[in-house]
């Protein structure tokens, strides 16, 4: 394709996700199917600028100010992710100076929002709380996520993998924290590998499985994954069983547990019943009070850890949006509360970076509830799962995962034991 062509279509690409109705993986893929003539390079272009946009694009709208020419064409020249060679083929002569002009710009004597892309609301409270260790969070956030495996060890052990990967041509090195973690760089076609087709792997960070490895399920148990969405804590919860006792996986979602159907036919699992639930008092739920010996609430959240892979969230979400998670957090942790026999482990977690989603919910819980769960050392429980140094990767009681220190998502993980 000529490279105005392609240039065209980023800026048509961005003139789409720079609305922030919907989300922009979702625009992105709905653009490709439009464009099926596009071949693997040119989508990874027009990906991986319109993703550059979005991370940076408190910057970018304000260097773009000095050019001339539709908007989104200039930000996509400042963004482009397709070399510069190229780039420079679909330049007119004004733009290809503009563009040096703005080269020559340094950023560091910038203003900080435009240096840390960050609307103020959600600038502030991390500022705050992580001081110094703001500006690395930042640098990370503006870098693409590792692609992390998890190793489905009722099929291949975590060598195995790692050796048949190699052999595919495919670099992978264990996850420095989960036992059943791999790291990949880059996004190697992995569907159509046996590893994949046979269930043997499953894409999932590795902030993820630590999630299911705090759960920390045991052969014959009944275990309920409150939230499970498209499931791959499920199909980790149920690994960690080996595929015996009842896994209960509830969403309020039909549509996402549909998304769970092909993996969990993948994963060789027979312990796992999905069911669709209409709210944290369904029925469903009741009749289950006081039986379950653990319970996972992966708590519907801002989704602010995932910015990495998911930059628009941070224009997309809101104060309000923050206020009206945290009611939401709080009822759906009450009402799998319930869930729990004595003895019974619960766990909360959030992939937020904010304390007001996971802090804030779980001292309130453990202030409410103190009667009735006993607020438990995280640390401890991921050294008795055998996760590697577990207190690097713990604030207090809590599990707090961060992408600068940690290179995974960030998570947020408190857990319970019922009295």
């Amino acid at each position: 394709m000529h490279p105005n062509a392609l240039l065209e279509l980023n800026a048509e690409l961005l003139r789409a996700v720079l609305k922030l109705d919907q989300p922009a993986d979702g625009i992105v893929s709905a653009y490709f199917r439009q464009h099926r003539g596009l071949g693997a390079r040119e989508r990874h272009t027009l990906a991986e600028t319109t993703y550059t946009v979005l991370r940076q694009r408190l910057l970018l709208q304000h260097l773009a100010q000095s050019g001339t020419g539709p908007l989104e064409r200039r930000l996509a020249i400042l963004a482009w992710q397709g070399g510069e060679v190229f780039l420079r083929g679909a330049l007119a002569p004004n733009e290809q100076q503009w563009l040096a002009d703005i080269e020559k710009i340094d950023r560091s004597t910038l203003p900080e929002k435009l240096r840390h892309n960050l609307p103020d609301w959600l600038a502030a409270p991390l500022q705050q709380q992580l001081g110094d260790d703001f500006w690395p969070l930042v640098q990370a956030l503006s870098e693409p996520a590792p692609l992390d495996l998890r190793v489905n060890l009722i099929k291949a052990k975590r060598d195995e993998v790692q050796a048949a990967l190699e052999a595919a041509g495919i670099h992978a090195v264990p996850t420095p924290y989960s036992p059943w973690g791999l790291r990949v760089q880059g996004k190697p076609a992995l569907n159509k590998l046996d590893l994949f087709t046979s269930g043997a792997i499953e894409v999932q960070d590795e902030g993820s499985q630590l999630l299911a490895l705090l759960t920390d399920p045991k052969r014959g148990e009944m275990v309920v994954d409150f939230c499970a969405g498209a499931g791959g804590k499920t199909l980790a919860l149920g690994a960690a069983m080996r595929s015996t006792g009842r896994l209960y996986a509830f969403d309020v979602s039909g549509h996402r547990l549909d998304a769970l159907k092909p993996r969990l036919a993948r994963s060789g699992l027979s312990n796992v019943h999905p069911a669709q639930i209409a709210h944290e008092r369904d029925e469903r739920i009741k009749r289950l009070a006081g039986k379950i010996d653990r319970v996972l609430v992966d708590a519907p959240c801002s989704g602010l850890g995932t910015l990495r892979r998911n930059p628009d969230l941070k224009w997309r979400q809101s104060p309000k949006s923050v206020e009206e998670l945290q009611v939401k957090q709080a009822a759906i942790l009450a009402g799998a509360a319930r869930l729990l026999k004595p003895g019974g482990r619960l766990v909360y977690a959030t992939c937020s970076l904010l304390a007001a989603e996971n802090e804030f919910i779980a001292e309130a819980f453990t202030a409410e509830r103190a009667a009735d769960f006993k607020l438990l050392q995280v640390s401890e429980l991921l050294a008795a799962a055998r996760v590697e140094a577990p207190e690097a990767l713990c604030a207090g009681p809590y599990l707090r995962l961060w992408p600068h220190r940690h290179r995974t998502d960030g998570f947020f993980a408190a857990a319970w034991e019922k009295r």
